[in-house]
């Protein structure tokens, strides 16, 4: 069975590709099948978002293929949750990971000037698939962690270097690819992704 994944993040795609390779005979990105298209996320959970996409590009391509989507992000205690779904696009569109951070940091440094600093903040995901054969899964998995003032790392990317990972005890910009597969969000959504397949 050949899969799509319902984005062309060439970070997603890898890390899809790392952890599910062996369930499909080959996983594609959209450019690879010839579409190019913003989907309209407006889900108010994850799941509902992973499965608008993976619903559209299924039906797109006439149910022919398995579709892969995800749709994760940061949540922040303190700030009720935020940035959550609407993580990608923080500071606005197009989705900028500098100004997301800049902004996640302004928002926490104003809250902290009248209430106790509370930096707890988790990833969150969900993979949502498709199937030609009509069946609709997917998993979620989360990561918990601590937003740092200071970006640390340079790799990943988004939140990651801004994001200390209690587990790894260092931002996910610092781990390398086989560390945060062991332990990030999407890593967690995918084995329970696995499991149903």
């Amino acid at each position: 069975m050949i899969a799509v994944l319902a984005s062309n993040n060439a970070h997603k795609l890898k890390e899809i590709r790392a952890l599910l390779a062996d369930k499909f005979e080959k996983i594609c990105s959209l450019a690879d099948v010839g579409i190019h298209t913003d989907i309209d996320e407006t889900g108010v959970t994850f799941e509902e978002n992973a499965f608008i996409k993976a619903q559209t590009i299924f039906d797109m391509l006439g149910g022919k293929y398995a579709v892969l989507a995800d749709d994760s992000g940061l949540c922040v205690e303190a700030l009720d949750g935020a940035p959550g779904v609407y993580s990608a696009r923080y500071a606005g569109n197009p989705c900028d990971d500098a100004k997301n951070n800049a902004l996640l940091l302004k928002n926490l440094h104003e809250l902290e000037k009248t209430v106790p600093k509370n930096r707890n903040a988790y990833f969150a995901s969900v993979v949502a698939a498709v199937l030609p054969d009509g069946r609709k899964i997917s998993g979620e998995g989360r990561v918990n962690g601590i937003i740092l003032d200071e970006y640390r790392g340079g790799g990943g990317f988004g939140y990651d270097p801004l994001f200390y990972c209690t587990e790894l005890s260092k931002t996910f910009a610092e781990a390398e690819m086989h560390e945060k597969n062991t332990v990030s969000h999407r890593a967690r959504a995918l084995a329970a992704l696995r499991e149903k397949l």
